[in-house]
């Protein structure tokens, strides 16, 4: 089941978040094409930057720090309304005021009262904001010079920052932070949003996120490649009707299992099932299937070989045999890391004609060799990571997987020739032709053991019920966010557990 794109090109199901450049032919075409005078977008984009900046403080003196650019020249006409309202503005200027042009120019010169001053003595002790109009959305790169002194000039004062389209230092069209950023604790972003906004790391840097309508016209060229979940994409999942049986609501195996790991592919069964599967079936190691037919009342268990508890390349028969009914497997819950357990990973991705959801330990079958995840697979796949995980799959460490985010998806997703959910709360979904969906994340909870095993089994149960695996993996990831926020409503966020998430799951699917 797929979805009508947008003129964004994306799925109707995704906000579009423009890159920098993209963000420009916007602009161009407002200016070239419908003749909206440049002047009058970026005395738009000043009047609400000064809305927004008064009501972050209501008193005390504001500081704007401004840069050479049309991004400075938002903060002067933010500085201008702001004065002109009563309140005490400082203008500081990253650089010498002669080097502005064009419009920032133009508003520079309708500045009343104080002029401009240089950062010299830093930032005033006593203000109450600042806002930073350094760097726009097209800055890339490391800032140097003035540009790298006031940055560090608004890292030393205590005053809350709002930050002008994007905070100086992150990059707007990928997230990526240079060693000298801005930490805002408000963004006003203009239009539309920018993927920088929403990875991480600069989605961390950038606080409360208001996008601000600045009056370009209708029908602009929104063309994107990444975009925002939007929870109109869980009205589009199949429903069961009248007529539906167990397996056409969608059939899922999960295989794993191993000593000291029971509870992975446990979990990530009932959650199959609380996502929508109608038949559930576990195939885990014959010495611990007792632990299975003991826990799961609702779910088919099935013993493969095992040797000393971790499954064994032998079992594979029976559970193709299992898959033979149609669906969807789940791989790696629980599995473990010997090398008979990693053998059984290899030999069923190769072999298996059902969509393929690989997580946890099954990952490390294919350590430092990502690529062989496209190698003579028979059916599509979607790889379930953490930061961790696919650095072990790229031969990396994780913080250079942590530092571009939106790189390493996009890559893995290229080399495997799969969909990749590079977990976190900005969950990224990433497909091989280069689209990318954002979670929109506030899900501080999730981060406890086996919430990972969780959207698993949602996603499991998702492909069982024939949607494409971008589409499925994305709904996934929406669903349990959802479920980890009503879980964290009732339990806490830092006291629930992994089991309150399923519980929510089947309200979340059904609202």
């Amino acid at each position: 089941m797929s979805s009508p794109a947008t003129d964004s090109g994306l799925p109707d199901w995704l906000e579009p978040l423009p890159d920098a450049e993209r963000m420009r032919a916007i602009d161009a075409w407002a200016i070239n094409d419908r003749g909206v005078p440049s002047l009058e977008l970026m005395e738009r984009a000043g009047a609400s930057l000064a809305s927004f900046a008064a009501e972050l403080a209501p008193a005390g003196p504001i500081v704007v720090v401004a840069g050479k650019g049309n991004n400075g020249g938002d903060g002067l006409v933010a500085a201008r309304l702001l004065r002109d309202g009563g309140r005490e503005v400082d203008v500081l200027f990253a650089g010498s005021p002669d080097e502005l042009t064009g419009d920032a120019l133009a508003n520079l010169e309708r500045l009343p009262g104080p002029p401009p001053h240089a950062l010299d003595g830093g930032i005033r002790a006593d203000a109450g904001l600042i806002i930073d109009a350094l760097l726009g959305t097209g800055a890339t790169g490391e800032p140097y010079g003035t540009i790298a002194d006031a940055i560090d000039a608004i890292d030393a004062c205590p005053a809350p920052v709002l930050a002008v389209d994007v905070a100086s230092g992150v990059d707007a069209s990928s997230g990526v932070v240079s060693r000298r950023a801005v930490n805002a604790v408000a963004t006003a972003t203009f239009h539309a949003a920018k993927p920088g906004l929403w990875i991480e790391p600069g989605r961390s840097r950038a606080g409360v996120v208001r996008v601000v309508d600045i009056g370009i016209p209708a029908g602009a060229p929104l063309v994107a490649d990444v975009g925002l979940i939007r929870d109109e994409l869980l009205g589009q999942l199949p429903r069961r009707e009248v007529g539906s049986n167990k397996f056409t609501s969608g059939a899922v195996v999960v295989a794993g299992g191993s000593p000291g790991l029971t509870g992975a592919p446990c979990m990530s069964a009932m959650a199959a099932q609380r996502a929508g599967a109608g038949y559930v079936t576990v195939a885990v190691p014959q010495s611990l299937s007792l632990v299975f037919e003991t826990r799961l009342l609702e779910v088919m268990s099935v013993a493969l070989p095992d040797n000393a508890g971790a499954l064994m390349p032998e079992g594979l028969p029976r559970l193709l045999e299992l898959a033979s009914r149609g669906g969807a497997l789940v791989l790696g819950p629980g599995i473990g890391r010997s090398d008979d357990a990693l053998g059984f990973v290899r030999a069923a991705i190769t072999q298996s004609e059902l969509p393929i959801v690989l997580d946890a330990d099954g990952l490390s079958a294919y350590a430092g060799e990502l690529r062989k995840l496209s190698d003579s697979r028979r059916a599509p796949l979607v790889i379930t990571p953490h930061e961790g995980e696919l650095a072990r799959l790229y031969g990396i460490s994780s913080k250079e997987v942590a530092a571009q985010r939106l790189h390493h998806v996009r890559e893995a997703a290229l080399q495997a020739d799969a969909v990749v959910v590079l977990k976190g709360d900005d969950t990224l979904v990433a497909d091989p032709g280069g689209q990318v969906a954002v979670s929109p994340g506030a899900t501080p909870g999730l981060a406890t053991a086996g919430t990972g095993d969780v959207l698993s089994g949602v996603l499991g149960a998702l492909l069982a019920a024939g949607l494409e695996p971008f589409k499925a993996a994305a709904a996934a990831v929406r669903l349990h966010a959802l479920a980890g926020q009503r879980a964290a409503e009732r339990h806490g966020r830092d006291g629930m557990i992994a089991s309150d998430v399923i519980e929510q799951l089947s309200a979340v699917r059904s609202r």
